[in-house]
């Protein structure tokens, strides 16, 4: 499925002029059918798939408790 500028924007919760820029820089792959520009709306499939992944691996990472502190005397 396609996407126009402002559908990815929204999509992305990002602005237009960021959109084009990534474009531009070609972080984002983009047709360009004469009048605008389509983005194929698979290609961030991984990204937001890799964003649930480390949100998770936070979340269980934040669950985990504090050991206790370990009295440890420094002795030469």
């Amino acid at each position: 499925m396609y996407l126009t500028l402002k559908e990815t924007a929204e999509y992305l919760s990002l602005s237009e002029d960021q959109i084009e820029n990534l474009i531009a820089e070609k972080k984002i792959r983009a047709l360009f059918d004469g009048e605008q520009y389509l983005i194929n709306k698979d290609q961030f499939k991984t990204h937001f798939e890799q964003l649930e992944k480390y949100k998770a691996l936070i979340e269980e990472y934040l669950k985990e408790p504090i050991p206790e502190d370990i009295d440890v005397k420094d002795e030469d």
